[in-house]
């Protein structure tokens, strides 16, 4: 049987993504200059209000942005055999996806109007195998430290029990866009 806050919990993340779901415009991309031209919370929020394409990578993976702050992201998915690899788990492809994809969104809602950002280094440590039946899964990145040329962050894949399935951690550098 599962507890009362269990079940509260999967019933909450299940809303969220549902109501993420009904914003979000279709998959596409937007030019270097484009992006450049949005704050980081312009550019989050015209994803999130369905303003802007989401990003064709959730599309593929099946992953969606939940919820970001300055210095935060989270993402939600749910594996399932489309992400198996020959051995019956999850590839493990799909968790570097995700905390490729928190921990750099979370280092992009703190960069300036008009900079980017590039991954530089991507580590991962896997701790269990994700099934079908993990359930939906989030990818939590933060940012650890940002200064001009270089940012790091770290992030975390879990279950809505709290088992913790990856963690990663990134450098990423800052970009300045060119005109």
């Amino acid at each position: 049987m599962q507890s009362p806050s269990r079940d509260a919990t999967l019933a909450q993340w299940i809303a969220q993504e549902q109501a993420m779901r009904a914003r979000l415009a279709g998959p596409g991309s937007l030019s270097l200059a484009e992006v450049s031209a949005l704050s980081p919370a312009e550019f989050f929020e015209g994803i999130g209000n369905g303003e802007l394409p989401s990003p064709p990578i959730g599309t593929l993976l099946d992953f969606i942005p939940i919820e970001w702050s300055a210095g935060h992201f989270v993402f939600q998915g749910t594996p399932d055999a489309r992400h198996y690899n020959p051995l019956g788990s999850v590839h493990g492809g799909y968790a570097a996806t995700l905390l490729d994809s928190c921990m750099g969104c979370a280092i992009h809602t703190r960069l300036n109007k008009g900079q980017g950002y590039t991954t530089l280094d991507l580590r991962i440590s896997y701790v269990r195998a994700l099934t079908g039946s993990s359930g939906p899964i989030r990818a939590e990145g933060k940012i650890v430290h940002l200064g001009r040329s270089t940012a790091l962050a770290e992030g975390r894949i879990y279950d809505v029990d709290g088992r913790l399935y990856a963690t990663g951690s990134t450098t990423c550098m800052i970009l300045e866009a060119r005109g």
